[in-house]
């Protein structure tokens, strides 16, 4: 009989340890997620402004990589990073060459279909308030937003079959109201402003909305093309006569004036030891 009760109450309290400690676990957790606390005395994420550095180089080397933004945000959650580069981070970035007595020049790498003109201009304008020479490659593309910024660099390299150019702005979207009304679903609007609603994929797009993007999408273009020619000292004619969205490779590129000249890495690295008059050692 006592033998029976000892087993039992070592049951008993074994099962009351392992429920104390799924709720500590719980309640751990919860306040670890909602307030901020952490398993160990390092955060979560660094943040990378505060580990750059180009202190002992010569060049910085800034990447832009994927879609251009002005800003983005870390899914931690996430299995794969997203693939953007923001203005933000980079104009920086850029601060921060101009500010690094050491460094002699700045390499800007460029393997983006574009994204946002915002972000093309705030880098344009990081690029033009300092006064060390910037070179440019392209690798794969530098197009649309990406190309804009490129155009704001000394020089631009560029392989004889990378993609260049896509000068012009885009902002189409799918309709989805026909599928919708086909599957018996209705578009209510509630909204305070007729425009309000506009690129709704739910609704078409009627004429007066048409008007208004495309107004606001040609004084976009006008800018780009005005970027383009003040930036690369080309007449602003030949500009719009190029600026119909499509993209060109490297030599016809080089023909029409969008870049300087065709090469790579060691083509770029050769370019900038005469720049800086030393073997160029790049940070980034």
């Amino acid at each position: 009989m006592n033998r029976t009760v000892s087993t039992k109450g070592l049951l008993y309290a074994f099962g009351f340890v392992i429920v104390a400690l799924t709720i500590a676990t719980f309640w751990y957790d919860f306040y670890y997620w909602n307030f901020g606390a952490s398993y160990s005395d390092e955060p979560l994420y660094e943040e990378d402004y505060d580990e750059l550095s180009y202190e002992g180089c010569n060049v910085a080397g800034i990447a832009i990589q994927g879609t251009l933004q002005t800003y983005g945000y870390f899914d931690p959650e996430a299995e794969f990073g997203d693939d953007i580069a923001t203005s933000e981070e980079i104009a920086y970035s850029i601060e921060l060459a101009e500010e690094e007595n050491g460094v002699r020049a700045i390499l800007l790498e460029i393997d983006s279909y574009g994204g946002s003109p915002v972000a093309a201009q705030e880098i344009e304008a990081a690029l033009g308030r300092i006064t060390k020479p910037v070179v440019v490659q392209i690798r794969e593309a530098g197009l649309s937003a990406a190309y804009w910024v490129a155009t704001a660099g000394d020089i631009i390299f560029a392989s004889e079959l990378s993609d260049v150019g896509s000068i012009g702005v885009t902002q189409s979207y799918i309709d989805e109201s026909k599928l919708n009304e086909k599957e018996g679903y209705t578009y209510n609007q509630l909204s305070t402003g007729k425009f309000k609603d506009i690129l709704s994929p739910e609704k078409p797009l009627t004429s007066e909305e048409r008007q208004l993007l495309e107004r606001d999408l040609q004084i976009t273009h006008d800018v780009f093309v005005k970027a383009v020619s003040e930036n690369r000292d080309l007449d602003i004619n030949k500009v719009k006569e190029l600026a119909d969205g499509s993209s060109m490779l490297g030599k016809m590129a080089l023909e029409n004036g969008l870049i300087d000249r065709i090469g790579g890495f060691y083509e770029v690295e050769e370019y900038l030891k005469d720049l800086i008059g030393e073997e160029p050692s790049v940070c980034w």
